[in-house]
């Protein structure tokens, strides 16, 4: 599956081609060029975006493109270190320039854009590439297509529409961008399209066991004993259809893991048996706690992350919440309850802990 083929499989029903050709006019008038995707970044916004700059750089050789970490004093996850290119993100405290261009990846809402929207608000032009419902659009050109299945596949098509040949580097971030967005292809949205693109982004030089190797395989020590500890405290309930656990950060400073490799252990929750919806709470500075929603089947977790003032997708989605983990634990669980019984969910204490 060569991009040539890809191009042909190109979906448009929603103008999609339209809107790739505005983002292309909106480059070509650009010289300096931000590419900026959410706070807490995970495979598919660090794929996308490095995979998006190194489009632009590959079709437009003229542009000044920079990558951007959404948070100061934050740095790449160690297990997308080996990522082309992640050596040289910059942080928004360190950018003191007006883009002509800021493009946004893998986000449908300014609010997530963290230390970085300031420099969004200063730029003369914005774009939004993403697969998020988006509420709210706030750019200049907007492409959110919710059924594609990572923000990468959007950058995959795009090149193909472009006509650019994909070099390794790219193909290496969008398959990255794609395996850990479908998560590994177990999730419900690896679909044919899904399937189609790896296969393009491995013809073009994308090494699968290598992203596998680093993304999955690389843990430290550290990190496995924080597993232990939150598979220690996976619980169950409503007749096993809702599981869920939890991380403290005293369980960080016990076992010397790091914020940043905490993101999988949703994960680990979603494996049980029998589960339809799955939560992990983590606990982070400040006390404010991050969840991730899981759903195995038919039930649609989007709905309570947005209620909490985050978002996702049907099958994943996320949100952050003040208080202590008990309290997120009181209001989430009876939604997630409500959910799996078909039922409205009682939002009463919900606005109390909505960061």
């Amino acid at each position: 599956m060569n991009l040539d083929c890809l191009a042909q499989r190109l979906p448009d029903g929603a103008g999609q081609g339209e809107l790739l050709d505005a983002l292309t006019r909106l480059i070509e008038d650009a010289d300096e060029i931000v590419v900026c995707a959410h706070t807490n970044p995970d495979g598919d916004a660090l794929g996308s975006g490095l995979g998006l700059s190194q489009l632009i750089e590959a079709r437009w050789p003229d542009k000044h493109v920079v990558n951007m970490l959404a948070d100061n004093g934050i740095e790449v996850p160690r297990i997308y270190a080996f990522l082309p290119g992640a050596d040289g993100f910059v942080h928004p405290d360190g950018y003191r320039f007006i883009p002509d261009l800021f493009i946004c990846v893998d986000l449908p809402s300014a609010d997530r854009l963290g230390n970085a929207r300031g420099v969004m608000e200063r730029s003369h032009a914005t774009a939004v590439v993403d697969h998020h419902p988006a509420e709210l659009p706030f750019a200049d050109v907007q492409l959110n297509r919710t059924s594609a299945a990572a923000a990468g596949v959007l950058v995959a098509e795009y090149a193909a529409r472009l006509g650019v040949p994909l070099t390794s580097a790219m193909a290496t971030n969008l398959l990255c961008a794609l395996v850990t967005d479908t998560g590994r292809f177990q999730y419900q949205n690896a679909d044919p399209e899904a399937f189609a693109v790896a296969s393009a982004l491995v013809d073009a030089g994308a090494n699968p066991a290598d992203v596998a190797l680093h993304v999955y395989q690389s843990f430290r020590q550290e990190y496995l004993h924080l597993q232990a500890l939150v598979l220690g405290r996976v619980t169950t309930f409503d007749r096993g259809r809702i599981a869920y656990s939890y991380c403290q950060l005293s369980d960080l400073q016990r076992t010397g893991a790091r914020q940043d490799e905490c993101d999988g252990l949703v994960d680990i929750v979603r494996t049980v048996d029998g589960a339809e919806v799955c939560l992990f709470l983590k606990e982070t500075e400040g006390g404010k706690i991050r969840g991730n929603l899981r759903s195995k089947g038919v039930h649609d977790v989007s709905g309570i992350a947005h209620a909490m003032g985050g978002g996702g997708h049907r099958a994943a989605a996320g949100f952050s919440a003040t208080g202590s983990i008990d309290e997120v634990l009181d209001v989430v669980l009876p939604m997630l309850r409500a959910l799996v019984d078909g039922g409205p969910a009682d939002t009463t204490f919900m606005k109390a802990l909505r960061v």
